[in-house]
């Protein structure tokens, strides 16, 4: 999405991408027609209050305090002694202030600016419909707030979801009071002091805009939002990833192919496989065939003769299938030439990169599936009692002021534990294949730990797949869904809880690990394609060359002179390069190129052990930053 100034909130049309720029710093504007009903609600809620009518959070207590109508006179000031701290405002107007300063109880460190911003949008594009008796005053102080951009101080650990997010919604809204604590031009103060700086001044609650304020499901909502719009970029980054590492194995592209994904047409599944078939498109290593690819033999002083190999730090190598181990395998044989290189004789690779549209399908559908519930949540009225002003045929003011369980979290809770199962998932087979890129075992004949190690001194890529393993473990520990463990609240009067706000604030934190785990695969899999395409390209050379019996040198396993095996050998020789030198040049698909380009601008090819903290932080930037074309025609 391109970036916006400007949101028009109407309570209707607020999306996920519109919460991600007010995040980054659009203002929004309040939506005049919508203004016109969330004062009807509010002069609507006035006049039953003055006609003496119970509505709970309005003349009652809340929670396990509703059986309590408010009376018209404080009786604390009839205790001996008399009120040693007497207030002006009505029991009303108190009641919804004290509702706000003694919820404000979270604690931890503060959630960051973006998140408070997409908080305060989300909160006013819900108050926005007119169901929620807040008065447009109110409203406008709340969107100059974020127009200003005071950032209330909201610690990040306190709601159960359910009433809604009160405690972190309270300290949302206790700056609009002049109390609690804000940022404001990226320094933390007293809520009052932010305001003054800001040119504002504090406000006082009105009938039931305390309990508008903070009860509604906005910190779960606005984490998952942006949770969402994060996953949604990774799992771009995932394929890319993905597909450069199957580059890399010059591995097989029938597991992708349309005609197998019709018979199993999962929506992810399917568009993940259309999504890897476009960044491999133009690739000339998927699919090679097997006897054309050299395996990775160690650098020595005469492995090359020409000036342009001599530059290489690597040697290549295959061995020679003789007649008599062909048995029962003629047919494979006339198919394919024999010599084993690095690639194993087998029709298809390994889970990690054949069944990759099964599991980053299955990731991509639950993705999915909590994006249709938050983009109804966005527009949704979450607090209570709602309000209906205009009801038809109203007869008892209950009918009019509904007490509903719109506050309860449990549509996004469920929804961010299919979202928080899913995301070690797509780390844990990112690993597995940068596992599989650094073991001589399973790497199809690329270095171990891909460096050539003449010296046995350099441990190249080993400890990266530690890291990821650590990421991916830790990844796994935190994917215990908080939705199935409610613990009741308010005496009990809540007695199921969502725990969505956990829920949501977890699944926000673990994008940023699944990020790293994607960063070092592909900074794993940057290394590993450039040893197999110049690899590849060494040998293709030497055979344009048009010497065989250089090539021939290359080739172990192979009979004397006087052997009676020897011209089948060199028959077999002069095919080999002769396939070899017809070969186009071998490269990765046109978006692996790419995004393999922006990946070698800032990091160098590791031909030696040297320090990699700083590739690895620089890895890391590139896949926080989005710079990676993930789309094949992608021009960002």
């Amino acid at each position: 999405m391109s970036d916006v100034s400007e949101i028009l909130l109407d309570g209707n049309s607020l999306t996920r991408d519109h919460v991600a720029a007010i995040a980054r710093g659009a203002r929004v504007q309040l939506d005049t027609t919508q203004l016109a009903r969330v004062q009807r609600a509010a002069d609507f809620l006035a006049d039953k209050v003055s006609c003496g009518e119970p509505i709970y959070g309005v003349t009652t207590g809340f929670g396990s305090n509703a059986d309590k109508l408010l009376g018209a006179h404080r009786m604390r000031d009839e205790l001996p002694g008399g009120n040693p701290q007497p207030r002006s405002e009505t029991l009303l107007e108190e009641l919804q202030h004290n509702l706000v300063i003694t919820h404000a109880v979270c604690v931890g460190e503060p959630f960051d600016a973006g998140v408070v911003r997409a908080m305060l949008g989300i909160r006013i594009n819900t108050l926005m419909r007119g169901h929620s008796g807040i008065r447009v005053s109110t409203l406008e102080a709340l969107a100059a707030l974020l127009n200003r951009d005071v950032i209330p101080v909201i610690p990040q650990k306190g709601s159960v979801g359910a009433s809604g997010d009160l405690a972190p919604l309270s300290h949302l809204a206790i700056v609009l009071l002049g109390g609690g604590e804000a940022f404001f031009g990226g320094e933390r103060m007293a809520g009052a002091r932010a305001l003054e700086r800001a040119g504002l001044a504090p406000i006082k609650l009105s009938f039931k805009e305390g309990l508008a304020l903070n009860n509604g499901t906005t910190q779960m909502l606005a984490t998952a939002a942006l949770a969402l719009e994060r996953l949604g970029d990774l799992l771009d980054t995932a394929d890319l990833a993905a597909s450069m590492t199957l580059d890399a194995f010059a591995g097989r592209s029938g597991a992708l192919r349309e005609e197998v994904h019709a018979l199993r047409p999962h929506p992810g599944q399917v568009g993940t496989a259309r999504h890897v078939r476009d960044l491999l498109d133009g690739s000339t290593l998927v699919d090679i065939a097997y006897h054309l690819v050299p395996r990775f033999r160690g650098w020595s002083a005469d492995a090359w003769s020409d000036a342009q190999d001599q530059q290489q730090s690597f040697d290549i190598a295959w061995d020679w299938v003789p007649p008599s181990q062909r048995h029962g395998r003629e047919a494979f044989y006339r198919r394919f030439l024999p010599f084993k290189g690095g690639k194993k004789h087998q029709p298809q690779d390994a889970y990690c990169l054949r069944c990759m549209p099964q599991v980053h399908g299955a990731v991509r559908d639950a993705y999915e599936q909590a994006c249709r519930v938050i983009d109804i949540e966005l527009n949704a009225v979450t607090d209570n009692p709602l309000i209906f002003p205009d009801a038809p045929d109203a007869r008892v003011i209950e009918e009019q002021v509904i007490s509903a369980g719109h506050f309860h979290g449990m549509p996004l809770a469920l929804a961010m534990s299919y979202v928080k199962a899913a995301i070690p998932v797509l780390a844990s087979i990112s690993e597995r294949r940068l596992n599989k890129l650094v073991d001589p075992a399973t790497n199809d004949g690329l270095p171990a730990f891909l460096i050539g190690n003449e010296d046995a001194t350099d441990s190249g890529f080993m400890i990266v797949q530690y890291t990821a393993a650590a990421l991916v473990n830790d990844l796994a520990t935190r994917a215990h869904p908080a939705s199935v463990y409610s613990v009741p609240t308010s005496a009990n009067a809540e007695d199921h809880v969502s725990m969505g706000a956990n829920e949501a604030r977890h699944v926000l934190d673990m994008t940023e690990d699944l990020a790293h785990v994607l960063a070092l695969e592909l900074y794993t899999a940057a290394q590993a394609l450039d040893y197999r395409q110049d690899m590849l390209n060494a040998a293709r050379r030497l055979a344009q060359r048009g010497d065989w019996r250089a090539l021939a040198a290359k080739i172990a396993n192979a009979p004397d002179t006087t052997h009676p095996a020897r011209k089948q050998f060199e028959t077999e020789v002069q095919a080999l390069a002769k396939s070899l030198a017809e070969a186009a040049d071998f490269h990765a698909g046109a978006a692996v190129r790419a995004a393999h380009a922006k990946v070698r601008e800032r990091i160098a090819f590791m031909a030696r052990d040297r320090a990699m903290d700083g590739d690895v932080r620089v890895a890391c930037d590139i896949v926080r930053e989005g710079i990676l074309p993930t789309r094949r025609h992608d021009d960002r």
